[in-house]
């Protein structure tokens, strides 16, 4: 394995593209913390181990193999020989907090050149048809670090992001020269067929009681969700046309969702028998797809926050659970899996969905027990680790049922499990839910007294500091930026100031 290039940063923070990310396996070995964000929080200072810990093991998965078109890239700690679309999509999501040390947008191109470009690859992309939801993530990455280059790359110059929407909309069901799993999603009229692994829930119960073919809410939420993106996108790069045909596509998933997959009676997206349309109800996380993607209107994300709040549901002391607590095959005690477990992907992409909409109070709730079972299993479970999934109802791991055995999920998961202790804390907890390089603006909603903060914070070229002590706020930048603190705005100069709080 090569040795990480030293990144030298004079007041701009240097992209990883530019500067050629390279790094060292070993969990922790070489990683230069002075180059990550340090948060600050007084009332529980174990949340900032349980951080400090994820890096740890996230740098970990940081690999270099040769003959694929991206090396380095980020490894979700399964097998050495496969890549999946849905772990490395997610895992963009924290790695753009340091994306000078963690290749983390640059992995996606081993897909984006391997399907599309047909380049040869000596992976195996286990699930060609995961989740599609690579323009979401690509736009959150803009917004950290105002990288207009990477927007033009996958959109203009390679129609990475486009071409990758229709060639999800024509697949066919049946093998693949990419996976030793085969393709099972194929679009309908309304929707897409698609199949439990292949969605990423590989032994939820959904499609139970189902006669015959079922139509993924999912496939069509995030293809919404796809084309939403794509037009934000196009907009930034003034691409009127590309923003109006994707304009198009996102307003015919959107009223599919709404007109065949809406339960107004029960106030929820499901899947849907594809001959007859009957509702196939089983309840999980996956309905905030749909939400993240914007499609329900207020009224109805009003009914699907309930779900997020009802400990019967998918809140609680545990919230989460990767089914229905209600549900008939739920399993309360160890999770087996999706059915049940608290998976990290689905409980920070929900958690997006209710900011979307404005409700930062529950995404703040809700994070603030996720993190704390994910503490408490770090300190008290041994092997102290940070685990694929956790347990639905104690603070300790999930566990699979395998032919009435058990057995403990995957450790060391860092891995999209660092969404947790690394995005979950950051923008939930700590409460810094909107960084925009793009605007240069900070959005904090801090709760709480005691010190809280975030230290040696990047984004675009500003490099700050903000930290609070009861109603004091002081912040150090090295540039002019926007902060807005509980909805207040207050505007930061270069050098050190402080804040008092009204």
């Amino acid at each position: 394995m090569m040795g990480l290039k030293s990144v030298l940063f004079s007041g701009i923070l240097l992209s990883a593209m530019a500067v050629g990310v390279q790094a060292k396996p070993e969990t922790g070995s070489g990683l230069d913390k002075s180059l990550l964000p340090q948060p600050v929080y007084s009332p529980e200072p174990g949340l900032v181990d349980l951080y400090w810990a994820a890096w740890d093991l996230a740098w970990g998965r940081v690999k270099h193999q040769d003959g694929i078109p991206q090396s380095p890239y980020m490894d979700e700690n399964l097998w050495d020989d496969t890549i999946w679309i849905w772990d490395t999509e997610f895992m963009v999501l924290f790695c753009r907090y340091a994306p000078s040390l963690f290749p983390g947008i640059q992995s996606l191109d081993n897909f984006y050149k391997t399907i599309l470009d047909g380049e040869p690859v000596s992976l195996k992309i286990w699930h060609p048809d995961n989740p599609p939801f690579f323009a979401w993530v690509e736009y959150e990455y803009y917004k950290m670090t105002g990288d207009k280059r990477r927007l033009e790359y996958v959109l203009e110059d390679n129609r990475y992001l486009q071409r990758h929407f229709y060639w999800f909309e024509k697949l066919k069901r049946g093998g693949s020269r990419f996976s030793k799993m085969p393709v099972m999603l194929e679009r309908r009229e309304k929707g897409y067929l698609w199949g439990d692994v292949q969605s990423g829930m590989d032994n939820t119960p959904r499609g139970r009681g189902c006669n015959g073919d079922m139509l993924w809410m999912d496939a069509l939420a995030q293809q919404a969700l796809a084309a939403l993106y794509i037009e934000r996108i196009a907009e930034v790069l003034d691409d009127s046309s590309t923003a109006k045909e994707f304009a198009g596509e996102y307003a015919v998933k959107k009223d599919l969702l709404n007109k065949y997959y809406w339960d107004a009676e029960d106030g929820f997206y499901y899947d849907i028998e594809e001959a007859t349309g009957d509702f196939v109800k089983v309840r999980t996380p996956a309905v905030y797809w749909a939400m993240l993607a914007e499609v329900p209107g207020r009224k109805q994300a009003v009914r699907l926050v309930e779900y997020a709040q009802d400990e019967d549901e998918f809140g609680g002391q545990y919230p989460w659970p990767s089914v229905s607590r209600s549900d008939a095959d739920y399993n309360g005690t160890v999770g087996d899996y999706w059915r049940g477990g608290v998976w990290l992907p689905l409980a920070y992409m929900s958690t997006k969905a209710l900011e979307t909409y404005g409700y930062h109070d529950v995404a703040h709730e809700n994070a603030c027990r996720l993190l704390a079972q994910m503490s408490e299993t770090y300190k008290t479970f041994e092997p102290h680790s940070i685990w694929e999934c956790y347990s639905p109802s104690a603070a300790r791991p999930g566990q699979r049922v395998d032919d009435e055995n058990l057995t403990l999920v995957a450790q060391d998961f860092c891995g999209w499990s660092a969404l947790g202790p690394i995005s979950l804390f950051i923008e939930n907890v700590l409460g810094f839910y909107n960084i925009d390089a793009t605007a240069r603006l900070v959005e904090w909603r801090k709760t709480g007294w005691g010190e809280q903060g975030i230290r040696n914070l990047r984004f675009g070229d500003v490099h700050t500091d903000i930290v609070a002590d009861g109603d004091t706020v002081r912040v150090v930048s090295d540039k002019e930026y926007v902060l807005k603190v509980n909805g207040k705005k207050y505007k930061v100069k270069a050098g050190t100031q402080a804040f008092t709080l009204k």
